[in-house]
């Protein structure tokens, strides 16, 4: 129990794949200028970043290493991806259509989100059971959604600030970015000490 309460504390603040490990920057720059934006993405990513653990992990134990083809785990993890990106995006279009036009081109672009597909690769590198790349995979979609909501609210007081004109727009966000990403360098050994594994 304790393994899984580490593993999902430093999935969301140590290891952040956004500020930590820098996957799915696209859409941590690109849709962080409004909060609810941000939130259905980060609801979105968690999603799919759940239901592709659940389909990756057992494609990878019970067809690709048993037939000897893990080489071809990053290209079937893909198709996996999008297929469930297709998915949430058919429902979104359906039943919540605001949320779809307001997430715009960048609901397609989860499919390439390379956190997602990170995540999905490094429960496999780092030799997780299925229940600790559950953990993993939910505490990664957290931290993608720490990082977007905290991130948007950074952007709108950059909204209202002072900028010089040379630093407006997408030199003073990756500054921010960069500083944001910092704040969570404090976290490094926190978890780990907390729960002792």
């Amino acid at each position: 129990m304790t393994k899984l309460i580490v593993i999902l504390l430093s999935a969301v603040f140590v290891n952040n794949y956004v500020l930590s490990r820098f996957l799915g920057i696209c859409p941590f720059l690109g849709v962080s200028k409004k909060l609810d934006s941000a939130t259905g993405m980060s609801l979105a990513v968690i999603f799919v970043m759940l239901m592709a653990t659940a389909a990756t992990w057992p494609i990878q134990m019970y067809l690709l290493v048993p037939n000897h083809l893990e080489y071809l785990q990053t290209i079937v993890f893909i198709l996996v991806i999008a297929a469930l990106v297709q998915l949430v995006e058919i429902v979104l279009k359906r039943y919540i259509p605001s949320l779809h036009k307001s997430l715009g081109v960048y609901l397609p672009l989860i499919t390439t989100n390379c956190a997602v597909l990170g995540v999905t690769i490094l429960n496999i590198t780092e030799s997780y059971d299925f229940l600790q790349s559950m953990i993993n995979s939910l505490g990664s979609g957290l931290g993608f959604f720490l990082a977007m909501v905290m991130f948007s609210g950074v952007r709108s007081k950059i909204e209202g600030a002072d900028i010089p004109e040379s630093f407006k727009g997408l030199p003073v966000t990756l500054v921010a970015a960069s500083i944001t990403s910092l704040s969570f360098l404090g976290f490094g050994g926190v978890v780990e000490n907390m729960f002792p594994v």
